[in-house]
């Protein structure tokens, strides 16, 4: 395949990062994180993303779908994100997000975690992370497709997705490391991280209801 129009797959994947369902989410999973947690997970939600689309992408060459049925994977992003929005805001607004600074081989850092109990949890938050990018994969497919076939003309191929995921992830780190700036600049007292918590939470209801309509 010609380089021509893996370029304009990668340029497509650029944009494609920019939509605000998936910046959204990167900050709902991604706030009060270390570095190098948010790092996982947004690398985590870009994998997810590229290979969920690039499933049902192949599978809709094959298969005809009505876009009745299309149409509820758009639904299925909106929810996840409407989902993550409520939570953030209960968890804030109920005061169960928690503060605490630890030592570790000399350096100090915080840890913010949900309820009483203290836990990391890195396995976990990554897997739901790259989870919600595949779930959010399924409502861009559609556009993903259309948009692959007019470059280049013929099936989508493994290429092509690698070029779209590299994309992808590009911005994805890129923001993951603003938000990373962010949790280690700002979010050091537990009025600011309450804060930054159900700001997050409002914006994603905000985006997660205006996909619907």
């Amino acid at each position: 395949m010609d380089s021509l129009p893996l370029l304009l797959i990668f340029w497509y994947g650029i944009l494609h990062a920019f939509g605000p369902d998936h910046l959204t989410a990167i900050t709902d999973f991604s706030i009060g994180k270390s570095k190098k947690k948010t790092m996982l997970i947004t690398l985590a939600f870009a994998i997810g993303h590229g290979v969920s689309l690039f499933i049902f992408a192949k599978i809709l060459q094959h298969i005809d779908i009505s876009k009745t049925i299309l149409a509820w994977g758009d639904y299925a992003s909106s929810s996840v994100i409407i989902a993550i929005g409520l939570f953030l805001l209960f968890m804030a607004l109920t005061g169960r997000i928690n503060v605490g600074w630890h030592e570790h081989d000399g350096k100090k850092h915080i840890h913010i975690w949900y309820g009483k109990k203290h836990g990391h949890g890195e396995k976990k938050q990554v897997t739901s992370a790259l989870t919600v990018g595949t779930l959010m994969g399924i409502g861009g497919v559609r556009g993903m497709l259309v948009t692959l076939s007019a470059i280049a003309h013929h099936e989508v191929n493994l290429m092509m997705v690698a070029s779209f995921t590299i994309g992808v992830m590009l911005v994805f780190l890129m923001f993951g490391y603003f938000i990373s700036l962010i949790n280690e600049n700002l979010l050091k007292t537990q009025k600011n991280i309450r804060v930054a918590f159900a700001t997050a939470g409002a914006i994603s209801l905000i985006v997660g209801t205006n996909m619907f309509i």
